[in-house]
């Protein structure tokens, strides 16, 4: 439910008080703008963006983070949409997804269609659905995925999907900020393996055929053959939660309570071998190095002083009159004497 008390001063730019406070009353539009102000580049509302996080934090992590990755063509959006319903309605669930844009590399445009891909989600008053340009980053995974998730924990989801644009190296970060990494795959399509990297496999906690459904089902089961004897030959996991393997048909949402059981069971497995706490605490490291990363690569290149240095280096480096590696320290030691 909207607070209306807020929506009478939304015509004003609202204080960081005010978006915590609808924040914390599950107000979409409050959640909206403070987001917003995550994906600044602005010093000031970066300033404005970490008092929220800040007083949003305490009221965080009774979700469960579910990151979602998938082959091309494998129809993710239409299982997130049918996945997200059965929550919604089924489950009575809130649902929260960070389904990350990709971004143009030359262009540092996004396509932002979301919304426009899961037609029901988008406008159900139990579903946040947030666009976000990856900004070009690795595979893209928008930077400020995590601050979003805190945020949406704060507003009261207690589901939130983080899906990725699709297999890359990308999926590296979202598994460092989810806790159940699904693979959506697709049968049919000659050798199963093909095209899959071995670590993506390894990072996935469950696994699903989609599509499996008419003429496609014996195949979809031979392919769960396959990926199950695949998967029993990987390292076993430190959390002991053995990877499973399901068919599913997103267009004629079938299987949806199963994908859910399977990551009811992980988090029960994973809660009893203290495993879940443990990973979210390796996950606020690995931020808090990714934010000291991030301000000193920003300090360092918006530094005014140091700017004709860089560029002065950068040609001396494309010219090979010296190497990348003695470039950076010799940058890194002005950056040292700058502060």
């Amino acid at each position: 439910m909207q607070n209306q008390h807020y929506k009478r001063k939304k015509a004003q730019k609202p204080t960081a008080e005010q978006l915590i406070e609808g924040i914390l009353l599950g107000d979409f539009i409050a959640l909206s703008r403070a987001i917003t102000l995550c994906e600044s580049k602005k010093t000031s509302d970066r300033e404005e963006a970490n008092r929220i996080i800040q007083a949003c934090l305490p009221h965080s992590g009774n979700s469960i983070r579910i990151g979602i990755t998938g082959v091309p063509g494998v129809g993710k959006s239409t299982f997130i949409e049918s996945f997200g319903l059965h929550l919604i309605e089924k489950e009575n669930k809130k649902l929260a997804i960070l389904a990350v844009d990709p971004s143009s590399e030359r262009s540092k445009g996004s396509i932002l269609g979301d919304k426009t891909r899961m037609k029901k989600l988008s406008v159900h008053p139990n579903a946040f659905i947030r666009p976000s340009p990856s900004s070009g980053s690795l595979g893209g995974v928008a930077h400020h995925s995590r601050e979003s998730i805190i945020l949406c924990e704060a507003a009261g989801f207690e589901v939130i999907i983080v899906e990725t644009v699709g297999v890359g190296q990308s999926e590296t970060e979202v598994r460092q900020m989810t806790d159940f990494f699904l693979l959506l795959m697709l049968a049919g399509a000659g050798d199963e393996l093909q095209g899959i990297k071995r670590g993506i496999m390894e990072m996935a906690d469950g696994l699903l055929i989609n599509k499996a459904e008419g003429e496609n089902l014996a195949a979809a089961k031979r392919a769960k053959r396959e990926y199950q004897n695949a998967l029993h030959l990987f390292s076993p996991s430190p959390s002991k939660w053995q990877a499973k393997v399901g068919l599913c048909s997103a267009l004629h949402h079938e299987n949806m309570d199963m994908a859910w059981q399977m990551i009811q069971d992980f988090k029960s497995t994973t809660l009893e071998s203290g495993f879940f706490e443990r990973q979210r605490q390796k996950q606020l490291r690995s931020w808090f190095i990714k934010t000291i990363d991030e301000l000193l690569r920003r300090s360092l290149f918006s530094s005014e002083n140091l700017k004709s240095k860089l560029q002065e280096l950068e040609l001396q480096v494309e010219q090979k009159e010296i190497s990348p590696y003695e470039a950076a320290k010799v940058i890194f030691e002005a950056f040292k004497q700058e502060i």
